[in-house]
């Protein structure tokens, strides 16, 4: 039999202790809104990428390249991975970006790199739902905090094998880009940004929820890249993640992804994200 846990005497005043914000970000570099916003009249489009519903493609954006997500021909949703374009090892780190930024992000909102280089990988420069905010609910737009549909929890839930995953269909890009085995380019794969998906944690239970995102076609999330990126993105099976998930049940839409190349000379004075400078001793030097 379970043990009772009673609280104690205090309890109250454990539980009245004020919050305290985990990071000081005033001290990272300010959003230089005035930049970025001058390089988007500039840019021209020079590729685009089409993502079929229930699968997922890879694209390429060098320093100083946008990129942008559009919703084309219905609400859907999109799981994003971004690696540096060099090195796989060094991949979007979900977890402390939500820790510097919040759960979900919009315009001015940096997607960090893994440790060791903890470094922006990118800059969110604009985002037509930016307007949606926080819901009665809880729920917001653009979350850092789940990680992405996968065969194995569904085969866990369900007892099924499910092939078009998210976690699958990045498998599978990342795969056909590299010409790794799809074993070893799944374990590439990380932790996403839900891009237009709505969620948020229930108010009473605190479980993690999705609601019918409110993309509609031409809305659109648009990046500045801030090192040479490689980037995969999965037209998520949920569709608009309103009802089921992970299944062939909703219906679900493309997604489109833009490159465009702002004038350079407006990049003259701006230079790609360094490494972190940790001297990465770990207090054995």
């Amino acid at each position: 039999m379970r043990e009772t846990v009673t609280a104690p005497d205090d309890a109250k005043i454990r539980q009245s202790v004020k919050p305290v914000i985990c990071y000081n970000v005033d001290q990272l570099p300010p959003y230089d809104s005035d930049f970025y916003e001058n390089l988007r009249p500039t840019m021209v489009k020079v590729s685009e990428t089409l993502v079929n519903p229930r699968d997922a493609s890879t694209f390429e954006v060098s320093s100083g390249q946008v990129f942008r997500i559009n919703s084309v021909e219905g609400s859907q949703v999109g799981d994003l991975n971004l690696w540096n374009a060099h090195n796989l090892e060094e991949r979007f780190f979900s977890g402390k970006t939500r820790q510097l930024h919040a759960s979900h992000v919009t315009t001015g909102d940096r997607l960090w790199s893994s440790l060791p280089g903890l470094r922006p990988m990118a800059t969110i420069i604009h985002d037509t739902l930016e307007w949606y905010g926080w819901d009665e609910d809880g729920g917001g737009v653009h979350d850092v905090i789940g990680t992405r549909c996968d065969p194995y929890t569904n085969h866990m839930l369900h007892g099924v094998d499910y092939h078009y995953c998210c976690h699958s269909n990045l498998s599978r890009a990342l795969s056909a880009k590299t010409g790794l085995p799809v074993t070893e380019a799944e374990l590439h794969i990380h932790d996403v940004l839900n891009v237009f998906m709505c969620t948020g944690f229930t108010l009473d239970t605190h479980q993690y929820f999705m609601k019918a995102s409110p993309v509609r076609p031409g809305d659109y999330i648009e990046f500045f890249a801030e090192i040479d990126l490689l980037g995969a993105l999965s037209a998520c099976p949920g569709g608009n993640c309103g009802s089921s998930h992970s299944d062939d049940e909703t219906t679900c839409y493309p997604l489109l992804v833009e490159i465009y190349q702002p004038d350079p000379v407006l990049l003259e004075n701006w230079s790609s994200a360094k490494l972190n400078a940790y001297s990465r001793s770990h207090g054995l030097s």
